[in-house]
């Protein structure tokens, strides 16, 4: 019987030119207020991100020295934009490896938290796992949390949002977030049955005030009953 006096234990996959130490250090605020309730794991994605040339603007959440990402949308410049259509898709497959790694090696989890292009990652792969499309991912996670989370725009990358997911999930939204907007965000919602949603006044960050303290802890709360 699982002990239900132990915190959870939760993936966190970070957002585009991220790593797992500077996802850590930047939800410092989130560790806090969860850790009565859960024990946070952070990864990096395998992808590394060349720095743009000074001046030339891209999308980004930090320019720090080792920047990190799940897939690339435009495989020839090795670059990423959310809004980009694109057919196919670099290095996704080698990042579901990763995920999959970390589960086996420093399993079992029992939810899964992503940020932007992370939390895109994470949708991807709860999908696979509502679909029990990939051995991999089975049994997989209780409830994942997305924020500022959105819809692959990848050809190749619908066959994730096939099937309804009914697996518990919490979006987060920024209403002034300018990398995701609000709008961008919602558009994954449908793919989610029950879902619920969280909308904050502020950007593109991970929101840990007084405020949303309780809407992150309740789902934590009912996972450990």
């Amino acid at each position: 019987m699982a002990d239900k006096s132990a915190p959870l234990r939760i993936l966190c996959l970070h957002g585009y030119r991220q790593s797992a130490e500077i996802f850590r250090e930047r939800t410092g605020a989130l560790r806090k207020i969860l850790k009565k309730h859960a024990e946070l794991t952070y990864i990096s994605g395998p992808l590394r991100i060349r720095h743009p040339p000074p001046g030339q603007a891209g999308q980004s959440e930090g320019l720090e020295e080792d920047s990190r990402g799940w897939w690339f949308s435009n495989a020839q410049e090795q670059s990423f934009h959310a809004e980009e259509v694109c057919q196919s898709a670099q290095g996704l497959e080698e990042s579901l490896e990763v995920v999959s790694r970390a589960m086996q090696e420093q399993g079992p989890f029992d939810g899964i938290l992503g940020f932007s292009q992370g939390a895109a990652l994470v949708a991807m792969i709860v999908g696979l796992q509502e679909q029990s499309a990939d051995p991999r991912f089975q049994p997989g996670f209780r409830f994942a949390i997305l924020i500022a989370g959105f819809a692959s725009l990848c050809e190749q990358h619908a066959r994730f949002y096939a099937s309804p997911i009914y697996l518990p999930t919490l979006h987060v939204f920024g209403e002034t977030d300018k990398v995701i907007p609000e709008a961008m965000s919602r558009k994954l919602l449908p793919a989610f049955q029950g879902a619920v949603d969280l909308t904050h006044s502020g950007g593109h960050y991970v929101p840990a005030t007084g405020t949303q303290k309780q809407r992150h802890i309740n789902p934590l709360r009912c996972h450990k009953m």
